[in-house]
């Protein structure tokens, strides 16, 4: 058995698809800040090969992929700390995938929930991307050797699919090359529901834009979407088990605590009895404090595509010098001539 040292390392990746929102702030952007304030090796990435498991207009993916490195930025990711790249400068990526196609299972990736929500009634008409899009996850995972990936709960069972495959290759191949990565998913907002359905996610697919807070919305658009955010007609409660059967007011009490690094019990204990009408403009106030200068900032890096193309760039380089030695002894371990 060859044994392998795994040091902490961080990766996560983001699809540049467009309108980063309010959910992609406090269930990933803010928590990679965080680890990386805590010193962590972490690595993030723009996803954009996974993008293209649907079709993507060449000009909106690459508006997309560096208005999402600007967000990257402006949320506190230092790139000189952190690395940031786009993954399709990583060649590494798709050629430890090839590998990992080669370990999984089709009857692993036919469970897979996430495919048959995204391919609908027309599996058929899907791109082999789309039902593969798992095993090149596991590659952006593995050929870093990452022990940890901070993920929503949508995408846990993907992460359960990296361990699977880090599992059967190390068994097949009588190695413990690869570590079995551990999910991170905590936060009182690892979820944000739609500012107008708290049943829902907040997601930019949703044809009504009030239902979420764009990274790009200005400091009054963020105020008056969240005066006009659905509510119920009851004050908070005294206790977070009150909030049960109330989505939407739950759903604010958990942004706010999500926004004041606090928690949701410190929250209600701090507004319990109060009206929408006097918790709503101190949570406007607090998303300002703490959005507004995200969507200055993103706006200023988007004026210079060249400074954003330069540190995609500086963050491949920085990328591939970690991926390439462990692409090289996957190949060796697999039996490849010349790795």
């Amino acid at each position: 058995m060859t044994e392998v040292s795994h040091t902490p390392r961080v990766f996560s990746g983001i699809q540049p698809t467009g309108n980063l929102h309010l959910g992609n702030y406090l269930g990933a952007l803010k928590r990679f800040v965080d680890s990386q304030e805590e010193g962590i090796s972490s690595i993030f990435c723009m996803v954009d090969l996974h993008a293209i498991t649907v079709w993507q207009e060449p000009q909106d993916l690459r508006h997309a992929t560096r208005e999402l490195a600007a967000g990257f930025i402006a949320s506190g990711i230092d790139p000189t700390k952190s690395i940031l790249f786009n993954q399709s400068q990583v060649p590494e990526h798709t050629q430890m995938a090839w590998v990992f196609n080669c370990v999984a299972r089709m009857g692993w990736m036919k469970r897979m929930t996430q495919f048959k929500d995204k391919a609908g009634k027309n599996a058929e008409n899907a791109s082999l991307g789309l039902f593969g899009y798992p095993a090149l996850m596991a590659a952006d995972i593995l050929v870093y050797h990452a022990t940890h990936v901070p993920v929503g709960e949508d995408q846990k069972q993907h992460l359960e699919l990296t361990q699977e495959i880090a599992r059967k290759f190390n068994h097949d191949y009588e190695t413990e090359f690869f570590p079995i990565t551990k999910p991170v998913i905590e936060g009182a907002a690892t979820r944000v529901m739609s500012l107008r359905d708290g049943s829902k996610k907040m997601s930019k697919s949703d044809p009504s834009d009030m239902s979420r807070i764009n990274l790009t919305d200005d400091a009054d658009t963020i105020a008056r979407k969240i005066r006009k955010a659905k509510t119920d007609p009851e004050p908070l409660p005294d206790s977070v088990e009150g909030l049960e059967n109330r989505p939407e007011a739950r759903n604010l009490v958990n942004i706010y605590a999500a926004l004041a690094d606090s928690t949701a019990e410190a929250v209600i204990a701090d507004h319990a009895g109060q009206q929408f009408g006097t918790f709503k403009p101190s949570l406007a106030d607090l998303a300002v404090a703490k959005l507004a200068p995200i969507s200055e900032e993103m706006a200023r890096l988007m004026q210079d595509k060249a400074e954003i193309d330069g540190i995609l760039k500086n963050g491949a380089d920085r990328a591939r010098a970690i991926a390439a030695p462990i692409l090289k002894k996957t190949y060796q371990i697999v039996g490849m001539v010349g790795a």
